[in-house]
């Protein structure tokens, strides 16, 4: 870049013209003789441009890593404002922990409890705005009659299913007479890379607000889950959640009318109940909705073992995609 500028330092001789001694042009001499009240030479005041300048430098140097932070803050600062009536911030004294974590996102996930013709089932869910609305998967409110939920303060309501996606197994649910609710941060699960550290927070066998830790343990991994409504309900009876993953049936079987969805896996401990709640990122941004995992299972149909670390959740950023068709009220 080249700058053009008056040189304002420099100043008229007043003896100009006449005899001057001899000038060594390597070696040129100050002036013979100078005002006595000869202003200061001006400077040019070029805090501004010398900004701008280092910081096209800065950006020339590192490429497109600093113009894709950038970008990436513009989209954050987006999704939390677009999605949430309430921004979820881990404190500042407990950044990057679980317990930081826990604090800031408990309170927008609830506690889903499912009854139908032949049973009921419990689930989780989360709160993404002020008046109610929350996510959770279709699998737990499937062929519902009632569903009632409790958020983390212990409070009630009834809720309506609003809109249902099966080939992602996502609902919508509306709490009724809902307000002031604190709706979680939705994240950019497209950020999210192996190894990361996460948090899942849900109502494992009805124990609501368990939180669990651990990392993400691979990402676009191919999950089938039933779409039959029946199998649906057969989870909400204690069968287990029936998924298929790299090629073997986990909790029984999926039936023939399944669909398969790209996952994000992780090691977080979770347990039949955590389906529909939040697996977060360490910024306390929720970057997917637990959906399937392992729990090896008696005779009885109840966990024996526990979780095995083989869980699995549905990307935020299919949420998002999907959340206009779900508002807008589609059943499939």
């Amino acid at each position: 870049m080249t700058e053009s500028f008056h040189r304002s330092g420099e100043y008229e001789n007043p003896y100009e013209g006449q005899q001057q001694a001899p000038v060594n042009p390597e070696w040129p001499p100050p002036p013979a003789y100078a005002p006595a009240h000869a202003p200061a030479p001006k400077k040019r005041n070029r805090g501004p441009v010398a900004l701008v300048a280092a910081v096209a430098i800065v950006a020339a140097a590192v490429g497109g890593g600093t113009a894709y932070g950038i970008q990436e803050l513009a989209r954050h600062d987006t999704v939390a404002a677009s999605s949430s009536t309430s921004t979820t911030v881990v404190p500042s004294s407990q950044k990057g922990t679980v317990a930081g974590v826990a604090k800031a996102v408990s309170p927008s996930i609830v506690e889903i409890n499912a009854a139908t013709g032949s049973g009921s089932s419990t689930g989780s869910g989360v709160i993404i705005t002020g008046d109610g609305e929350i996510v959770t998967n279709n699998h737990v409110i499937a062929g519902a009659s009632q569903i009632k939920v409790r958020t983390s303060d212990g409070t009630s309501y009834t809720a309506k299913v609003v809109g249902t996606d099966s080939k992602k197994d996502l609902a919508l649910i509306k709490l009724a007479g809902a307000s002031g609710l604190k709706a979680a941060t939705l994240g950019n699960s497209d950020g999210v890379q192996v190894g990361d550290q996460v948090v899942a927070i849900g109502s494992p066998e009805g124990l609501t607000g368990t939180v669990t830790s651990g990392i993400v343990s691979a990402l676009n991994r191919d999950v089938t889950v039933s779409t039959d409504e029946g199998r649906q309900q057969q989870w909400q009876q204690g069968g287990g959640w029936p998924f298929e993953f790299g090629g073997q049936q986990f909790n029984g079987d999926t039936g023939s009318d399944t669909t398969t969805y790209k996952a994000i896996q992780t090691d977080a401990s979770l347990n039949p109940g955590n389906s529909g709640g939040a697996l977060i990122d360490m910024n306390g941004n929720i970057i997917g909705i637990n959906s399937a995992m392992y729990a090896p299972s008696g005779s009885s149909g109840s966990s024996d073992a526990g979780s095995i670390g083989l869980g699995f959740a549905i990307p935020v950023n299919t949420v998002k995609a999907d959340l206009a068709k779900l508002r807008a009220g589609a059943q499939s």
